[in-house]
């Protein structure tokens, strides 16, 4: 099905058949014809168009497809119709470039990926279950109740919140239950519904520390609270130091990034700190299931859970794109965050949270979990042997746990920006300590330092990208 015409001065052919082998109709085929033929500048701006009688004719289509196709591109703005002066190809139907300049795409530059990923943060996910997790899906959506996939609680399905809540208990020490427990799209959601809710009841502060996670910093301010800083250092937070502050964000099990666990007394500093002046603490235990040296230590939620709000996710032992996670909220804290929670989203995705439940409750999850911690164990070892023999001036810092690292340099070594720039132009990407800084420091005179993921890396690349650091390492 195609024609040739000539009103123009030239020929243009348009042929249908293509298109209509692809399924399309005939009226969407006559319109995707057209508008190519305008895109690749077949039919210039001014070109008048045949009669829809006339190409439809040619065509062998009904006179009313040419009428509605020429009608839809007129109301796109491709073609220009005019009572007795038929229809013609709109003058701004294709922009014209502006003279001088070149196309975006010629002049910007363009930024070189990075042949090794070695930023903090994130977890191998090739290691996730895809085949339990199907499994899990499957048993999920088959059992689930009808209602399961109508709106729901804000908290979350019940199901998923008595799996955590057993789940928490047994592996973190976490006490609470499902109803104050709710299920967020990342602990990046989470924690701006509570600072949100904080804001409410009068906060106008959070506490941070020193070094942290910039992400989540902006979380809180565009929730209304200033953020600032908490001083570390071999113990974690120096919680002696918070003052009036509305609420603090702490990371107790494994300081991000600098790698401390809080002590015991500084726990119980901080969790008496909170009953003296009505305060909360707010527990981030992103990574709380990877100690590889001891057992992990329990989450601090449990000394006080109307004064602790814990925070946990399934980012880093299954992948951020579930987006999963969770709080366990003080009683106070359930109906507004639950409420503001409502009008950020509604609730989150039903599916994946009937199967993460699933996965708990059959102890599939708990293997998966056990398979990763000696993943990222032996990742870890290496690293550090690695830098012991080829590289024995730079510290590893920090507890063995987690999926970074921190690497102290010695005085008087290659400044950290200028280590970056080294990284990069080496195919690294990475992260110097600087970064997580809590806020600008007028005169840092601190040995440089950088902060190393070794879970992204897929487990053939990993070797060369250490060998890849190391080589950084050793001039530095």
């Amino acid at each position: 099905m195609s024609t040739s015409w000539t009103s123009f001065g030239g020929d243009l052919h348009l042929d249908l058949t293509e298109r209509r082998a692809a399924g399309a109709g005939l009226r969407a085929a006559l319109e995707d014809a057209l508008r190519e033929a305008v895109q690749d500048g077949r039919l210039a701006p001014g070109t008048r168009l045949p009669s829809s009688r006339a190409l439809g004719e040619d065509l062998g289509i009904a006179r009313n497809t040419v009428v509605e196709a020429y009608g839809q591109l007129t109301a796109e703005g491709w073609l220009s119709s005019r009572q007795g002066s038929g229809t013609t190809v709109a003058r701004r139907a294709v922009p014209e470039p502006v003279q001088g300049r070149r196309p975006a795409a010629r002049t910007a530059p363009r930024r070189q990926a990075a042949r090794y990923d070695l930023m903090s943060g994130r977890p191998d996910v090739s290691l996730f279950p895809r085949t339990a997790w199907l499994t899990a899906a499957r048993r999920a959506l088959a059992t689930a109740p009808h209602e399961a996939l109508d709106y729901g609680s804000p908290l979350g399905r019940i199901e998923l919140r008595q799996a955590l809540t057993h789940y928490l208990a047994r592996v973190r020490g976490v006490r609470t239950d499902p109803d104050h427990l709710l299920v967020c799209t990342g602990v990046t959601q989470g924690l701006g519904l509570l600072c949100a809710a904080l804001r409410e009841r009068g906060a106008r502060t959070l506490g941070v520390e020193e070094y942290g996670l910039p992400p989540q910093h902006a979380v809180a301010r565009a929730a209304g609270l200033t953020t600032t800083p908490v001083p570390l250092d071999a113990d974690g937070a120096v919680v002696d130091r918070l003052g009036m502050a509305g609420a603090v964000l702490l990371t107790p099990a494994h300081q991000f990034p600098t790698g401390a666990a809080l002590s015991a007394d500084r726990r119980a500093e901080a969790v008496r700190w909170a009953r003296e002046h009505d305060r909360y603490v707010v527990e981030d235990d992103y990574d709380g299931e990877f100690r590889y040296d001891r057992q992990p230590l329990g989450a601090m939620q449990a000394l006080d859970p109307e004064r602790v709000v814990y925070a946990g996710t399934a980012a880093k032992s299954l992948a951020p794109g579930l987006r999963l996670a969770w709080l366990a909220l003080p009683d106070a804290l359930v109906e507004p965050v639950a409420r503001l929670k409502v009008l950020a989203d509604t609730m989150s995705p039903v599916l994946d949270q009937l199967t993460l439940a699933e996965l708990i409750t059959s102890g599939t999850y708990d293997r998966h979990v056990r398979r990763c911690r000696l993943h990222y164990r032996r990742r870890r070892d290496h690293l550090v042997a690695a830098l012991a023999e080829r590289a024995p001036h730079v510290r590893v810092t920090g507890i063995a746990a987690g999926l970074h690292a921190v690497l102290q340099l010695p005085p008087g070594s290659t400044p950290e920006t200028e280590l970056l720039a080294r990284a990069r132009r080496a195919g690294l990407s990475l992260n110097g300590l600087g970064w997580h800084r809590a806020a600008p420091s007028p005169a840092d005179t601190a040995a440089p330092a950088l902060v190393i993921g070794y879970g992204t890396p897929p487990e053939h690349a990993f070797p060369a990208a250490v060998q890849a650091l190391c080589e950084l390492l050793r001039g530095a």
